[in-house]
């Protein structure tokens, strides 16, 4: 079970707004906690944040990787009257923006709004059958005109959907920022456990910047370079199918609180797979499996091919209602995903040959 000072710890990090490279704030907390067990914590210029635990020293290096960025909304415009316009940082559907009430990251702290939308009274018919598009939308922030909006923000400012960590029955979460603070959180807390029963490796947890709007691989892709690592575990959300409208013949059988998933084929290491596998069986944990035939639009797609190869696996929590102001995950989860973690890569040693032979 997650311990009272990791769910508290959770929540901080999952209620601090940090969308696509505005992360600085989530990733303090992050390296905040780090530091209270981790032999070295340091941030690098991209925005990752990393911790290590050395191990015993004669293994080698493992990166566990998940990003803590989260989807938001950047400001393009404000009008002659205060309102504020924006675009997406990241992949939004716009109607799930309709209404919501809005947190901006100001120059001199948070600015609150609601985006904005023609009464339905207003519209003709066939404007009711539209689907709303982000040019619809603005955001009134309560001011007069925009000499008053530019006293408090300015074009660039980043917001997020204003909303915090709610509690559901069944060990079950609902926030706006699980995709993915959640893998943040989980690498934190399988480097936490690694560090009260090291193995040989030497193992990095990074939160990583900028996997939402990642096309050349994110923060990902350069803590892969940096760190030397031998091995990798990305840590990300995948689609959850036990709500209505999943098609499981295409995206397969995942349940909230049915253990993570584990990823085969496309960009994933059969070496490292089994690792995992075994580790879960060793351990009881369950598990499903995801057939990746191509990318996995992850950190793992830019881990595995950094230097000269990096042998590198994917590790996901089921999530419902993806990239929306209310994704919801189960406690449980992340609890044998860190679990699982801790323990692959304490089976990792200095003879552990990575190539598939």
């Amino acid at each position: 079970m997650l311990s009272d000072s990791s769910l508290a710890f959770l929540k901080r990090l999952l209620d601090t707004p940090g969308p696509s490279g505005f992360e600085g704030a989530p990733a303090r907390v992050w390296r905040a906690e780090a530091a209270t067990f981790a032999a070295e914590v340091r941030a690098d210029v991209v925005g990752n944040s990393l911790a290590t635990v050395a191990g015993n020293g004669t293994g080698p290096t493992i990166l566990l990787a998940g990003h803590i960025d989260e989807i938001g909304v950047i400001i393009t415009h404000i009008d002659d009257n205060g309102y504020v316009y924006f675009e997406p940082i990241g992949g939004w559907d716009p109607q799930v923006l309709v209404a919501q009430r809005m947190r901006f990251l100001g120059r001199h702290g948070d600015v609150f709004g609601v985006i904005g939308k023609k009464p339905i009274h207003l519209m003709k018919p066939e404007e009711r059958e539209k689907a709303s598009k982000i040019t619809d939308l603005w955001v009134d922030i309560g001011v007069k005109n925009k000499a008053e909006a530019l006293e408090v923000l300015e074009v660039g400012d980043a917001g997020v959907i204003d909303s915090r960590t709610m509690d559901l029955p069944n060990h079950r979460i609902v926030s706006r920022s699980i995709d993915d603070r959640i893998g943040a959180f989980v690498v934190l807390e399988a480097l936490r456990r690694y560090a009260a029963n090291p193995g040989a490796a030497r193992v990095i947890a990074a939160a990583t910047a900028q996997e939402e709007i990642g096309y050349s691989g994110g923060g990902a892709r350069v803590a892969a370079q940096a760190v030397h690592a031998q091995m990798a575990i990305a840590v990300d959300v995948t689609f959850a199918t036990d709500h209505p409208g999943m098609k499981k013949e295409e995206i397969g059988e995942h349940n909230i609180g049915g253990g993570p998933v584990l990823t085969r084929g496309s960009v994933v290491s059969p070496v490292v797979y089994r690792l995992l596998a075994d580790s879960a069986r060793r351990l009881d944990i369950p598990f499903s499996i995801h057939a990746a035939g191509r990318f996995t639009s992850t950190d793992a797609d830019a881990m595995h091919l950094a230097r000269d190869g990096v042998a590198t696996a994917l590790v996901s929590i089921p999530n419902r209602y993806m990239h929306s102001p209310n994704e919801m995950v189960s406690l449980d989860d992340l609890d044998r995903a860190a679990s699982l973690i801790a323990e692959a890569c304490r089976s990792v040693s200095a003879s552990t040959d990575f190539t598939d032979r």
